[in-house]
């Protein structure tokens, strides 16, 4: 007799059903695992073997093959320790054997027969559901795998409680959905003192999801607006936050015992690798991109980054989505983030100030601003020059809206979005629409397009660039609550795409 259960291989955030098959046969008593197991998968059997005799249930005389199917599969990670326990334990006739077949389970075993948590438990929620199965998992996973409705979580302690509730003895209650609260309150966008243009600039970028570079001299307030970024933008909807919650599972940060609602907001150094930012290494895992996924992703001092990092981020800004490919891995990952990007305007950051400017100015300035290359930069909706504020600005008293009053008006904007793009797909803010969409719902009036089509002849606009005026544009009316894109819309637009890194406006 051959008993079955069932887990999961994770390809990204795809959880593949792998079939766990348990054989006892006469010959020499023996434990084997096969199937492509990796090493910690190998050790499954002394630990599923110390848990049972924990529970002072002894092994049989007998040889017990253990396959993990598909057998072309690479099994990777501890989470297939329960699985093989639980089809073991349906071979020796202590579980039945109907309803082990009809779970996926995984989780890894202490030697006393407590389960530990493990990643990937959302995606196998996922997986178990579009299967029929229940699923079974620790108990710490449980609130977290318990968010996909059509899946029956089961998340016991310990491996006798599994035996309890499978036998009649105790069932066990099905887990419920947790939800991790995060105080943002504490950095608001009244603190910040001046730098009027560069908040606008930041509730246009929350409002339709539109990349922004801040460039200004050191302390001039860059890293401290980005902060506040998070502060204004909406909570995450069911849907996005599933998805995000999907890949923070993959890496392992869902470790409180639920999932947020707050957006994810990641600041990687500046001296990260191209593997950290964009996903790889062992089991291709997602970057920093992925797991700013419906979030922000705030890269300070960024001409310091490597030009090989700077240039892998072009195609996911386009796409959506990046494609980690190794020569065992082949793994797609979602990546729609808020860029948000801080620079100095040159190695000593004084470029502006004429008392402490280096000697090489202003040919260091336009060195260090040319390690961001061109295509990148048009990649830009809205470039801000961040003022120095002066010692004595710092001694009056704060100015300018609360994050809460101008998160109010993000809210709206997008609500209006969703509204607008209820059945388009993919589509939910206007930094997603393209084609004839965003020809049909950014269309300026008149005078809009005359303006339009100026700006676009003297600033010597690529059809990228001129896409994103549109785009920027139709958030301005939106956040004014206007239907329509009118010529005020579109001037602070195009406003927003004049700086000095661009040469053409300089004519």
């Amino acid at each position: 007799m051959v008993a079955r259960a069932f887990t999961v291989a994770f390809e990204g955030i795809e959880a593949r059903l792998i079939e766990v098959q348990c054989a006892l046969s006469p010959g020499l008593p023996a434990f084997q695992i096969v199937g492509l197991p990796d090493k910690a998968v190998s050790e499954a059997r002394e630990r599923v073997r110390a848990a049972l005799s924990a529970l002072s249930i002894a092994l049989p005389s007998k040889r017990i093959t253990v396959n993990l199917s598909p057998a072309d599969i690479v099994k990777e990670g501890s989470h297939f320790d329960l699985p093989i326990a639980m089809a073991l334990l349906a071979a020796l006739d202590i579980l039945p054997s109907e309803e082990v077949a009809q779970s996926v389970a995984l989780g890894e075993l202490s030697l006393d027969g407590a389960f530990v948590p493990v990643v990937g438990a959302l995606p196998a929620a996922m997986a178990a559901a579009e299967a029929g199965f229940a699923l079974v998992c620790p108990a710490p996973c449980g609130p977290e795998a318990a968010w996909v409705d059509a899946a029956r979580v089961l998340a016991p302690e310990t491996l006798s409680q599994l035996i309890r509730h499978f036998t009649g003895q105790a069932p066990l209650a099905p887990a419920k959905p947790g939800e991790v609260t995060t105080d943002t309150g504490a950095r608001d966008l009244f603190d910040v003192k001046g730098q009027e243009r560069a908040k606008r600039a930041l509730e246009i970028a929350a409002a339709g999801r539109h990349h922004m570079l801040m460039v200004g001299p050191p302390g001039s307030g860059k890293s401290m607006l980005a902060a506040r970024l998070a502060g204004i933008l909406p909570p995450l909807s069911p849907a996005e936050a599933l998805e995000t919650s999907m890949i923070h599972s993959i890496a392992g940060l869902l470790d409180e015992g639920g999932i947020s609602r707050a957006r994810p907001y990641r600041e990687p150094h500046h001296t990260a690798s191209v593997a950290a930012i964009v996903g790889g290494g062992k089991g291709a895992k997602p970057g920093e991109i992925s797991l700013a996924h419906n979030g922000v992703l705030f890269l300070d001092e960024f001409p310091e980054f490597p030009r090989a990092v700077l240039e892998t981020l072009r195609q996911p800004i386009e796409t959506g989505e990046v494609v980690v490919a190794r020569a065992n891995a082949h793994v797609r990952y979602p990546c729609r983030f808020l860029l948000v990007a801080a620079a100095n305007p040159c190695k000593c950051g004084y470029l502006s100030d004429p008392h402490r400017a280096c000697a090489r100015a202003p040919a260091c300035g336009e060195d260090y601003m040319g390690r961001i290359s061109g295509p990148l930069l048009d990649r830009f909706d809205l470039r801000v020059e961040v003022p120095p504020v002066g010692l004595a600005d710092l001694d009056l008293p704060a100015t300018g809206e609360a994050s809460r009053d101008v998160a109010a008006r993000v809210a709206r904007a997008r609500g209006a979005q969703a509204a607008r793009y209820a059945g388009h797909g993919a589509v939910r803010v206007n930094a997603d629409a393209e084609g004839a969409l965003l020809e049909d719902i950014a269309a300026p009036d008149t005078e809009g397009r005359a303006l339009l089509t100026r700006a676009a002849d003297r600033l010597g606009l690529s059809a990228r660039g001129y896409h994103r005026l549109l785009r920027v544009a139709r958030t301005i009316a939106d956040l004014d609550g206007c239907d329509t894109v009118r010529a005020p819309h579109m001037a602070e637009a195009i406003s927003f795409r004049l700086m000095g890194l661009d040469q053409p406006a300089r004519v």
